[in-house]
């Protein structure tokens, strides 16, 4: 069973077609990156996964067969998809740790609230800076921090818009090791990202998207290889 399906999504903004009867599906335990030129649909496909775009046509389905494009954000959200922005969205007045709580969501009891900053204070390798302002983090801490927000409310589908925009290459490749301990077999991971040696060092598999529409899918290798993603895309 997929843990997300995409299925003849179509979103349209006038008479501009942003997502052409796009289908696709991510496995669980899988990071699938989605990448392409500016303007395939890309951050369209994010905003109709998360609620803030609604369809003209098509379906969107969690594992559990619900089907999101019925929801609303926060009822999307609380199924258990998170997204993480391209820009880090943090509360640069609040500790890390403070922040950390938030991404928690309310409700979320005590023991277990301190049990998932725990995790997520580890899985990012900001222990150490628990206890410092979030606007005082460099912009690499500051994006680690929002996807540790994202892990707080124990996602069963992460979205990471562009994680690695704008780090050097040490912060690059500590994202790449940060991802991969968020795998897990209940889990899947999508993410929306330029740098090609990234995509290479995360992804499963890619989706190329051109128009709203698939045009490739498969390993990163395979995509460089491909006449079709170099003409349009990668040759660019």
């Amino acid at each position: 069973m997929s843990a997300l399906v995409i299925d003849g999504l179509t979103v349209v903004f006038g008479a501009f077609r942003a997502l052409d009867g796009l289908s696709l599906a991510v496995d669980p335990g899988e990071v699938r990156a989605v990448i392409g030129p500016n303007g395939a649909g890309k951050t369209t496909l994010l905003d109709a996964i998360t609620g803030i775009t609604r369809p003209k046509s098509g379906r969107i389905h969690l594992g559990d067969g619900l089907d999101l494009t019925k929801r609303s954000e926060a009822e999307i959200a609380r199924a258990g998809v998170r997204r993480k922005f391209q820009k880090p969205s943090v509360f640069p007045a609040l500790t890390v740790r403070e922040n950390l709580s938030l991404g928690c969501g309310p409700g979320c009891p005590a023991a277990t609230r301190s049990a998932r900053l725990a995790a997520a204070l580890s899985e990012t390798g900001l222990e150490g800076r628990a206890d410092v302002p979030a606007g005082a983090l460099a912009h690499g801490e500051k994006q680690w921090l929002e996807i540790g927000m994202v892990l707080a409310s124990e996602p069963r589908v992460i979205l990471l818009d562009e994680p690695v925009a704008g780090l050097s290459d040490a912060e690059t490749a500590r994202t790449a090791e940060i991802i991969g301990t968020l795998r897990r077999p209940d889990r899947a991971i999508l993410v929306i990202e330029h740098d090609m040696a990234f995509v290479e060092a995360v992804a499963d598999r890619v989706t190329v998207l051109h128009e709203g529409r698939t045009l490739f899918e498969g390993g990163m290798a395979q995509a460089r290889a491909d006449a079709r993603v170099i003409e349009v895309f990668l040759g660019r």
